[in-house]
């Protein structure tokens, strides 16, 4: 839920008329965020979190300790198609290069996927499904994965390996906010006992959102970062479903997005056609 941030950055960009980026790399709601940003489907990140989101039906920690999923991902994803569809089509009119992470269940190691029409909703629904939370898993070009924020929690390298240059971050996260190593972090880690390389992913997880933390604040020098994140807490955590609390945290992400923009927009007049 804590996506809500990103979607009010998003929201400005497309009304500032910053939407030709090169390539785009996101994990889990990130991903879909971005998805719905490529679509031109202005406003409707914000109604998903606001309507669908906030339901019952999607979150229910009762449903969780009766061996259901905390975070109905199929309800979800359904009640999307049937009220809300995401303009898959348009998804791919856009110019920019959409890569999706997900979490080999079986290596513990991040998989790109770059979607087609065809497979672009599982591929979203596989980078989303957060493991405990959501029971199943999902088929990403044949590997079972999940959430893609465990393997590679902030990919930027990633975007850097397909030639990005001048790279735009968001996170939700304060921008001085590293994960740091904790016993609930390697707990949490055991509840994977049936799946060994997933269970290191989890618990080695603070090691790689620090490195990634480090090339943000020390990029190469043939490349440039606008760091887009939060001027205060988050209202929101994972699970929110207060709409006060959801409608501050889109605001917080507009007003980082107006600030980003500004630094955006002084790229354009700059070295122009360095890959972003």
């Amino acid at each position: 839920m804590r996506g809500i941030f990103s979607a009010g950055v998003l929201d400005v960009f497309h009304e500032r008329g910053l939407l030709h980026f090169d390539v785009a790399v996101g994990a889990s709601a990130g991903a879909c965020n971005i998805a719905c940003f490529l679509a031109l489907q202005l406003g409707r990140n914000r109604r998903c979190y606001l309507d669908h989101m906030s339901r019952r039906e999607f979150i229910d920690v009762r449903r969780g300790l009766r061996g259901g999923h905390v975070l109905d991902l199929d309800w979800l994803w359904t009640a999307f198609e049937r009220e809300d569809p995401l303009d898959v089509e348009a998804v791919f009119r856009s110019s920019t290069a959409l890569y999706v992470v997900g979490t080999s269940v079986a290596t513990g190691a991040a998989i790109y996927t770059r979607p087609g029409a065809s497979d672009l909703l599982d591929v979203l629904k596989g980078s989303c499904a957060l493991p405990l939370l959501y029971r199943g898993t999902v088929h990403m070009h044949g590997e079972r994965v999940v959430d893609g924020s465990i393997a590679d929690p902030i990919p930027v390298e990633e975007a850097y390996r397909q030639g990005a240059r001048r790279i735009v971050v968001v996170r939700s996260r304060a921008a001085t906010f590293v994960k740091k190593p904790s016993i609930t972090n390697l707990a949490s880690s055991a509840l994977f006992w049936r799946t060994p390389a997933l269970r290191r992913a989890v618990a080695t997880l603070p090691e790689r959102y620090a490195l990634a933390v480090g090339f943000i604040n020390r990029p190469p020098a043939d490349c440039a970062i606008v760091h887009v994140t939060p001027d205060a807490p988050l209202a929101t955590g994972r699970t929110t479903q207060d709409g006060k609390a959801l409608a501050h945290d889109y605001e917080l992400g507009r007003r980082a997005g107006e600030r980003a923009a500004m630094e955006i927009t002084q790229w354009k007049g700059s070295s122009p056609g360095l890959p972003q």
